[in-house]
């Protein structure tokens, strides 16, 4: 991609390298996701303060994330709130 300075030791040494791809977002971390869940898919979560518990196959995968407009937010300690649009 690009260059990036890394800084080690105490802050006392600094270096130029490559910057690789991010691989923790996106499409690249879905399918990472995807992988761990099939390899683990025969074994037990505990669900509900440790109630009941399911298998990793069981798991419905998500779409993605809840729009959230017309959601109210709070802010500033909780004692304001606005309004996503």
């Amino acid at each position: 991609m690009g260059k990036v300075v890394r800084v080690g030791g105490r802050g006392t040494s600094r270096r130029v390298t490559d910057k690789q791809a991010d691989n923790w977002t996106g499409a690249a971390y879905k399918e990472f996701q995807d992988k761990k869940k099939a390899a683990a898919g025969d074994r037990y979560v505990s669900m509900g303060r440790g109630t009941s518990r399911i298998k990793f196959s069981d798991i419905a995968t998500t779409s993605g994330r809840n729009e959230g407009k017309g959601m109210w937010v709070s802010s500033g300690r909780g004692t304001k709130r606005r309004k996503i649009t």
